[in-house]
């Protein structure tokens, strides 16, 4: 083999700086810092003096490569490719650390999405979700009105306070309840039973204790008043008797009687 062939077939085992660090996606800068603190020194020169890489260089820099995105130390790395270990004992030495970090980031994603599963779900519901949820029951004028007619009450103050805070998922549990009123009168209604009877001011009761609840302090005497307005109001009546025909005068009718069996002597 003459010398010209010789330095071909040598030219194709080494590897210059710049190649190497594309071949592994370091900078050259690294890789002149590798080997001034002596955890990767090129094995060779050219004749001009320039470093370069041999193949087994190569495979030291890829397990310096692995380390580093296992986020250790460079003093630790020195450590661990000095004591003696071959190739396949880093390799499964890295691989367990792999495996480690896994699931540690699979356990850190885990508590990212429940934290903000909490916080998503601790966010006060928008007025479109409030539309979503209850439709035509929820409308910006008759929010306005509302306003306008009891805002000065503590009633409303105390309403809002608490309203405010809600989430959508705590509305939809209020829904829930609302529909559950609902169709007991409904049911109570269309076995025949009368509204001065104990099924029907049973949901009456029921119906008092979730504004209550959820809203503001309501007493026997002021859910009097809400019931003549279901009555009174033509958008309050359409609502009830859309579930039933004379549902809002039944619904009327009951909570009197609940009122009227929890008046004092």
């Amino acid at each position: 083999m003459t010398s010209t062939m010789r330095r071909r077939a040598h030219a194709m085992t080494t590897f210059t700086v710049g190649q190497v660090a594309e071949l592994l996606g370091v900078t050259v800068r690294t890789l002149h810092h590798y080997d001034e603190i002596g955890l990767l020194c090129p094995s060779e020169r050219s004749a001009a003096g320039y470093r370069l890489y041999t193949e087994g260089d190569l495979t030291r820099l890829q397990q310096v490569v692995v380390y580093r995105r296992l986020e250790m130390p460079l003093d630790e790395i020195a450590a661990l490719l000095g004591d003696g270990a071959d190739a396949a004992a880093h390799l499964r030495r890295q691989r367990t650390a792999v495996m480690t970090r896994l699931g540690e980031l699979n356990e850190l994603v885990t508590a990212i999405d429940r934290a903000l599963e909490r916080e998503m779900s601790e966010k006060p519901a928008t007025r479109e979700q409030m539309r979503e949820l209850f439709g035509d029951g929820f409308k910006d004028e008759y929010q306005h009105e509302a306003k306008q007619r009891w805002g000065d009450t503590e009633a409303w103050k105390q309403s809002q306070a608490r309203t405010n805070r809600y989430t959508k998922a705590d509305w939809e549990q209020i829904k829930a309840q609302q529909d559950a009123v609902n169709a007991q009168f409904v049911a109570a209604l269309r076995s025949g039973e009368p509204a001065t009877g104990e099924a029907a001011m049973a949901a009456a009761e029921r119906a008092r204790q979730q504004i209550h609840d959820h809203f503001y302090d309501l007493d026997h005497d002021f859910h009097r008043k809400l019931g003549d307005m279901y009555v009174a109001d033509p958008r309050f009546a359409k609502t009830y008797d859309d579930l039933e025909a004379g549902l809002a005068q039944y619904v009327r009718d009951a909570i009197h009687a609940n009122a009227d069996r929890h008046a004092g002597p």
